[in-house]
């Protein structure tokens, strides 16, 4: 009670200011050529930016608060792709990166490596709209000034006085960002940012919507199916995850999957002469630097950064088996951190993503199932167990040990029930993710009737970009709504 009535008095005393100062942002995409033109409610021009030469960026308001839209409002920014064959243009469909992720950015890369060359349909006959959820990119985004985690705060607390020294640090992390941001920060959730897409399909004056969601922005897109039904006419949803079950089994099966995906990056340095630590024991070398790090942190050549523990190199780990083109860059971070800098594990290999916006809307959309030391003691027990070399840093830990002693309340959507009037959905699917397990495809399918996984056999997310067989099931879905049979599987 006493921090609830603590948060709401933060919460009125930074509004006023916030709705105050609340604006659209004057990106590099939404520089005005003197030409706007407002049309359905969103306001669209000629992109300034370079990369997005032949393109509209538009920005459209949206409440702060679904619930009270009179209590101030956010700008969600988008850059829109025009299908080159207008003639027979199908509608549009929406891009959508993982929690944290700035779809703008990620449409950036897309055209840097000239996906319209590639691409097929989706890019002739749809309009691609890239929109940054609410805080995130360009999209009015949360800026805050305390760290997640700064030096002497440790996610892996081996007893109560670190336990409590964490939860102290996230609530004072959580409150530095309500006196920036407002209540904002108490809105990230998926519910309110599907709403927000509702806005945009109606702003855009589309009857139905093509959601084409990666990791996080499955889940966003099963939510709006489930609160607008019959508003999306295709779903692809890559690399699904699974929130059915408790929190505590998806982190478990998600550091089992990481580390999985870790052997098999050993295995290929005991065979690629790409890797900077080939012919070495890839895992003792890693298990010996972590150790290493965490007796005496290694220094890196940022300035201004502190030297990295082992539990930061940890950490960072994950991002770099995400995709196997990543492999010899995370070799070559391990090989000179071993030779005494860290620099490599500063980069993260998707750089659309900001840390702060990942952790903020987390503490909101997941359960909260550790409140004491003895249970986060257990939980460490047994995902060191199933990720001897990982110890368990994954992502869906450290949103839950991120969120202890957060001040605002979790806000979880209720998954799992079947999800009426939902189109039958495309779930791609490597058979080897260090970020999804597999099954998680078939759990988010089951709630959408007639949907089918598609297997892809490999390591990699965003399949439509390096899988030609993923592309042509896309594109076969997005322009006739047919799906491929059950147990097909793309080996390319």
């Amino acid at each position: 009670m006493t921090r609830n009535r603590k948060y709401a008095g933060l919460v009125a005393a930074c509004l006023a200011t916030f709705v105050a100062a609340l604006a659209v942002p004057a990106t590099a995409q939404n520089q005005d050529d003197g030409r706007t033109v407002t049309a359905h409610g969103i306001d669209w021009h000629a992109c300034a930016d370079t990369d997005f030469k032949g393109m509209q960026c538009g920005s459209i308001e949206v409440p702060v608060d679904w619930s009270h839209p009179g209590a101030g409002s956010l700008a969600l920014n988008m850059v829109r792709r025009p299908a080159d064959d207008q003639a027979h243009r199908q509608g549009t469909v929406l891009l959508n990166d993982g929690a944290g992720g700035s779809s703008i950015e990620q449409l950036r890369l897309a055209m840097h490596i000239k996906m319209p060359q590639f691409a097929g349909d989706m890019t002739q006959k749809f309009d691609l709209l890239a929109v940054d959820p609410r805080g995130v990119g360009h999209s009015t985004p949360i800026v805050c000034g305390e760290p997640a985690k700064p030096a002497g705060v440790t996610h892996f607390p081996r007893d109560r006085a670190a336990f409590d020294a964490l939860a102290a640090h996230n609530r004072a992390f959580a409150e530095d960002c309500v006196r920036r941001n407002g209540a904002l920060v108490g809105h990230l959730d998926l519910t309110s940012t599907a709403r927000d897409f509702e806005a945009v399909r109606k702003g855009l004056g589309d009857q139905r919507l093509n959601w084409y969601g990666i990791h996080y922005s499955t889940l966003l897109g099963r939510t709006y199916a489930q609160l607008y039904p019959g508003r999306l006419r295709t779903m692809v949803l890559d690399t699904a995850l699974d929130d059915t079950g408790s929190p505590l089994t998806r982190v478990r099966q998600e550091a089992a999957t990481a580390e999985t995906a870790f052997n098999r990056f050993a295995a290929w340095c005991a065979t690629s002469t790409d890797c900077a630590l080939h012919g070495q024991d890839v895992g003792a070398a890693y298990d010996a630097l972590v150790a290493g790090a965490d007796r005496d942190p290694v220094p890196t050549k940022s300035v201004g950064h502190r030297p990295l523990t082992g539990e930061d190199i940890r950490e960072a780990t994950q991002d770099f088996l995400t995709l196997t083109l990543h492999r010899p860059e995370l070799a070559q971070a391990i090989a000179e951190a071993r030779a005494g800098d860290a620099t490599g594990f500063l980069h993260d290999p998707d750089d659309t993503l900001d840390p702060v916006q990942v952790q903020v809307p987390a503490c909101l959309d997941n359960p909260r199932p550790i409140h004491t030391p003895a249970q986060l003691a257990q939980l460490q027990k047994e995902l060191t167990a199933v990720s001897p070399h990982l110890g368990g840093a994954v992502r869906s830990y450290k949103a839950i040990v991120g969120c202890l002693g957060w001040p605002l309340p979790a806000e979880p959507v209720e998954a799992g029930p079947t999800i009426k009037a939902a189109p039958g959905a495309l779930v791609l699917q490597s058979t080897r993710q260090a970020l999804a397990p597999f099954a998680a495809g078939a759990a988010m399918g089951a709630q959408l009737p007639g949907s089918v996984v598609l297997a892809h056999e490999g390591d990699d997310y965003s399949m439509f970009l390096s899988s030609r067989c993923v592309r042509d099931a896309t594109n076969r879905y997005l322009t006739t709504r047919a799906l491929p049979a059950v147990g097909t599987v793309c080996s390319d």
